[in-house]
């Protein structure tokens, strides 16, 4: 059974999401990393980049296949978790912590309304809070 957290917001691609100072903080899901395997490899967008929300915004290489990432919202990318070139295993041991890929900077209040609330994203993947 795949850890899913109250306090997140989630995509229906799999990606967490946590608002934090204003920003969003990303990541994969613990599901999502549980069905990838072990994690070899992550490409994140440059510091500065602009993501629109549904847009890919970077890829994750796993044993079994490889994987698009889904901006949750849509702004700037202020931060990388640069700590993932040399250890893209943290995915896999701790999805919702210091596995994290990037923080971004929504372009507008409304972003991150169509997040899907814990319940829903437990519903999404046939599982139960």
């Amino acid at each position: 059974m795949s850890t899913i957290r109250q306090e997140l917001k989630y995509t229906k691609e799999h990606e967490w999401a946590r608002l934090e100072g204003g920003e969003w903080v990303v990541g994969l899901t613990d599901y999502a990393q549980g069905e990838l395997g072990d994690v070899v490899f992550v490409e994140l967008p440059k510091v500065g980049a602009e993501v629109v929300a549904g847009a890919t915004f970077g890829t994750v290489e796993a044993v079994k296949t490889v994987s698009d990432m889904y901006a949750p919202v849509s702004g700037t990318i202020t931060a990388v978790n640069e700590a993932l070139g040399a250890d893209p295993g943290v995915v896999n041991r701790d999805a919702y912590g210091d596995g994290w890929f990037v923080k971004i900077r929504p372009s507008g209040p409304d972003q991150g309304k169509d997040l899907l609330e814990a319940k829903a994203y437990a519903a999404l993947i046939g599982q139960s809070l």
